[in-house]
């Protein structure tokens, strides 16, 4: 009888209509998520069709800060750093439908090196101490940093102190993130970038489009990106932002520290920053010779 076939090949044999109502559920599941847009792919097109969606910034006729405006904080990079812009470093984890589809909090932030005018790179100049929209942004008055409403939500740039559990992720020094709540931990000042000459700024209206200094007002740490703190998000290599003033031998906080916000080119579309290279090259000439001959 070893000769004599037991069953031949389309016989079915162990669990195989559970195995076959499993695939078949699998199906189903996976074209039930796609017709409600819940697959990972559907999720990542629509969060970057969003996030990337251009904004129209503000443009500041008399060259400086009012509450109110729309600007991006630009760090112009030096040594191992390329140009970047603080932005949203949302992914498909952070999206939410309640009560309309948007990124929610907490989010993380990063620095792009891509430099766009974007719903992920765009801020608000908010009041915190009850200052009209419209009115000047002084040095060393305090304001929010928000994102634009709608997708973005309007979420506040925050910060606190650095502690064992709350850190930044790469160099675990004191973590930025964007929170919905509205308190002390997202106050942050404008501080002239020259120490020398800091008291003599204080109080006057904050100029656009010049190299400054974003500092949180309850750590009294700067707004900083590191170049050898890379970041992969789904949006490509990105350096890690931080609060931390990195100071050099002459106890002047260095480039990781110096942010320009940048207002809309009113002639144009784009940013002022890069609608007049020549400007902004005769300004760091002007820097550079000031640095070089402090006498003058």
């Amino acid at each position: 009888m070893a000769h004599i076939r037991t069953y031949r090949t389309p016989v079915k044999m162990g669990n195989w209509f559970e195995e076959q109502r499993l695939k078949e559920d699998e199906v189903k599941e996976h074209l039930e998520k796609k017709e409600r847009g819940e697959l990972a792919g559907q999720k990542m097109d629509f969060l970057k069709e969003n996030i990337l969606k251009p904004v129209k910034f503000s443009v500041t006729n008399d060259g400086t800060l009012h509450f109110g405006d729309i600007v991006m904080l630009v760090n112009m990079g030096g040594g191992n750093r390329e140009c970047s812009a603080v932005s949203i470093n949302a992914d498909v984890n952070s999206l939410t439908k309640i009560p309309s589809p948007s990124i929610q909090a907490p989010c993380a932030v990063s620095a792009v090196r891509s430099v766009q005018p974007c719903t992920r790179t765009a801020f608000v100049i908010t009041s915190v101490d009850g200052s009209p929209e419209g009115s000047t942004l002084h040095f060393e008055q305090s304001f929010a940093l928000k994102t634009t409403s709608g997708f973005a939500r309007g979420l506040y740039l925050t910060s606190d102190l650095q502690s064992f559990q709350k850190c930044a992720k790469k160099s675990r020094l004191q973590e930025v993130s964007l929170e919905d709540s509205d308190s002390f931990l997202s106050w942050w000042k404008i501080v002239y970038f020259d120490p020398q000459e800091r008291l003599e700024y204080e109080g006057l209206p904050v100029p656009a489009n010049v190299k400054v200094l974003i500092v949180h007002c309850k750590t009294n740490q700067a707004l900083a990106v590191l170049g050898d703190q890379v970041l992969w998000t789904m949006y490509g290599k990105e350096y890690e932002l931080t609060a931390h003033t990195f100071l050099d031998s002459h106890k002047a906080e260095q480039d990781n520290n110096h942010w320009i916000l940048c207002t809309a080119d009113p002639a144009g579309d784009g940013l002022v920053l890069f609608k007049q290279p020549q400007l902004m090259a005769k300004k760091t000439e002007l820097e550079a010779f000031s640095e070089a001959n402090p006498s003058v």
